[in-house]
């Protein structure tokens, strides 16, 4: 990492060469940043204006380049609502959540408001939600520079209808996957009404296709995991919601 890094280096865990993540308060919902040469790209953006500010502000005392790209797991609130706060990036979701967030709105709001964000905050949030440029149906991959390729892919529906993967390969570090909500550790997976519990299991036995037993993944909440976990939680999913 370049630069004063100041209190940011105490809150952000180093995964690999140019990669880290934070678990933000609240929610301890996951953040990640991957630096190359030639840019840097985001994992989420956090459930609010200021979060999103905080989160730019902070991936540049790291590793001094300004933010160039924003993947977004999937479209709950408290993974999208800073992405106003980043200007000029280019934004990737998979294919159907740009839709989806601007066709629910409300529901995105109300949602926020319900788990406790306060009311003109979340509102601000929605009001200038930025929405995905870039859909993903299958699988892309982003050149940041220099050797670092990050591979974005569609690894849903599960947890939401649209849930992105993020995995990145450095020199000198393992492979690391960026699961969103997918995968969580710091409590039971949480099924909403917009899951897929049928479809679940799948969809983590082609997150462990791509990332193989030696990736560390990074689950939407908690602290990081292997491979061994995420095939315990899949087959924990199978059970609870009575499928294969």
């Amino acid at each position: 990492m370049q630069g004063d890094s100041g209190g940011a280096e105490a809150r952000w865990e180093r995964l690999a060469p140019g990669v880290v993540r934070r678990r933000l308060p609240g929610w301890d919902a996951t953040v990640g940043a991957i630096a190359g040469e030639g840019g840097v790209l985001v994992v989420d953006t956090g459930s609010s204006l200021h979060e999103g500010v905080e989160i730019r502000r902070e991936v540049q005392e790291l590793f001094g380049p300004p933010v160039t790209h924003i993947a977004l797991t999937h479209p709950h609130f408290d993974h999208v609502l800073g992405t106003a706060a980043f200007a000029g990036v280019q934004v990737y979701g998979a294919v159907g959540a740009a839709d989806l967030l601007r066709r629910d709105r409300d529901e995105l709001r109300h949602d926020a408001v319900r788990h406790g964000v306060a009311p003109d905050v979340a509102a601000e949030a929605v009001e200038l939600l930025v929405l995905p440029h870039h859909p993903v149906s299958g699988e892309l991959t982003v050149d940041l520079g220099g050797e670092v390729r990050v591979l974005l892919a569609n690894v849903g529906p599960g947890h939401t209808a649209h849930d992105l993967a993020v995995l990145v390969a450095v020199p000198g570090g393992p492979e690391v996957v960026f699961c969103g909500d997918v995968v969580e550790e710091s409590g039971e997976p949480q099924a909403g009404p917009d899951a897929l519990p049928h479809a679940w299991p799948a969809a983590l036995d082609r997150l462990l296709a791509l990332g193989g037993d030696d990736a560390v993944y990074v689950p939407g909440h908690g602290a990081v995991v292997d491979a061994e976990f995420v095939r315990r939680q899949r087959d924990a999913l199978a059970e609870r919601f009575g499928v294969s």
